[in-house]
């Protein structure tokens, strides 16, 4: 599977990189930490701009999850009830889940991020639970930035590392 990523962003540059993380974003099988970690690297070597890399995977990351909510707001308690068992999401696993969405909904958007899962599920509880659109862009887009900074800079350094280590 990463080759396939490596070689989209190889030949499709920024393009891939922001349909890959809005992609992933949604919910698709896609390893977002380890693309913006690959990203990092790219730049280290300046194959990739740091500042245009990262702009990008923030713009892909936030359409990601504004697609997310808006899906939510749309379909979703009903969608979750027919079909949430295929993630073995029962009503009294849901409703657990939005008991503690209430709790921590926008603080979850915004550090969900660091959490694999986590990031996909509170953008749609986001939306089911009717959490104003502007109160959530800025909760999801203060937790992309943050996201994309570390993983991007993460990247970067390692990258870096390997380039001294191989001389």
């Amino acid at each position: 599977m990463m080759d396939i990523m490596k070689e989209l962003i190889d030949q499709y540059g920024y393009f891939a990189l922001y349909f890959l993380l809005a992609l992933g974003i949604v919910g698709l099988p896609i390893p977002d930490e380890t693309i913006m970690t690959f990203v990092g690297y790219l730049t280290s070597i300046q194959i990739f701009n740091f500042f245009a890399a990262l702009t990008v995977s923030f713009l892909g990351a936030i359409s990601g999850m504004i697609f997310s909510y808006f899906l939510g707001r749309k379909f979703g308690r009903p969608l979750l009830l027919k079909y949430g068992w295929w993630l073995r999401l029962t009503p009294a696993r849901l409703n657990k889940a939005e008991r503690w969405f209430d709790r921590y909904g926008l603080w979850a958007v915004c550090f969900g991020y660091f959490i694999p899962g986590v990031r996909h599920f509170t953008c749609y509880l986001s939306g089911i639970s009717g959490i104003r659109f502007r109160k959530y862009l800025l909760f999801a887009g203060f937790g992309a930035l943050i996201w994309c900074i570390t993983f991007i800079t993460a990247g970067y350094f390692i990258g870096e590392s390997i380039s001294i280590l191989s001389q």
